[in-house]
């Protein structure tokens, strides 16, 4: 696999042919690219809802209206629709959650180890909570790498893409009762097979050159 080949390749979907379903079986692989994705601290600060059929997308095109409604199309034309959502804390019962995970997966392998993950977890939420004060900020930054995650993954699977911050999130966090699951939606990324009518699907990809983008040191 040459991963440097998609990501030249991979665009952002404008319009999707509406005939076409992702299989099973990639969107089982969608998933696991989605449950593996990297945190700080491996905090896993997300929750990822997936739309396939007609009736669900057509509850995540509710946030599309009014202002949004240019990206409607995108959501109820795409095979499936995933809203990638942040939590709204890192709460006691959550962060041992996780390192009970970690424990029963074998991460550690003395008592001290564990102790020793608890307490630089607990340390990194505590600096964001009480000292820089930007907690939300922090975890959605983590979603963000499972967007970064999912949008790569999804190209080399064969599949184009349309990550769309363009919706009303209060609707969407009420429409899916996402407070009261101690989570709020940050993004959708649309999924499927680009249509026809897919304009930027034969424009040039631009970029800014590499000498404003990257510097060398040593």
């Amino acid at each position: 696999m040459n991963i440097v080949a998609y990501a030249q390749k991979r665009h952002t979907t404008k319009a999707f042919d509406a005939s076409r379903a992702i299989p099973e079986d990639t969107i089982e692989q969608l998933r696991t690219l989605l449950r593996n994705s990297p945190s700080s601290v491996n905090s896993q600060p997300w929750h990822f809802v997936i739309a396939g059929s007609a009736e669900a997308k057509a509850r995540i095109a509710k946030a599309t209206q009014g202002g949004f409604v240019y990206n409607e199309p995108k959501v109820l034309r795409a095979s499936h629709v995933i809203v990638l959502c942040a939590r709204t804390d890192l709460d006691a019962d959550y962060l041992r959650s996780v390192l009970e995970q970690e424990d029963a997966d074998g991460r550690f392998a003395t008592p001290q180890a564990k102790a020793g993950q608890q307490q630089a977890r607990q340390g990194y939420v505590d600096i964001h909570r009480y000292a820089q004060k930007d907690l939300q900020s922090w975890m959605e930054k983590q979603v963000y790498l499972a967007l970064g995650t999912l949008l790569l993954g999804a190209a080399t699977l064969g599949l184009d893409a349309c990550p769309m911050e363009g919706f009303d999130m209060r609707i969407l966090d009420a429409e899916l009762d996402l407070h009261a699951r101690g989570y709020t939606s940050l993004v959708l990324v649309s999924l499927g097979y680009h249509g026809e009518d897919d304009f930027n699907a034969n424009l040039p990809k631009s970029r800014l050159p590499a000498a404003a983008v990257f510097t060398e040191l040593g």
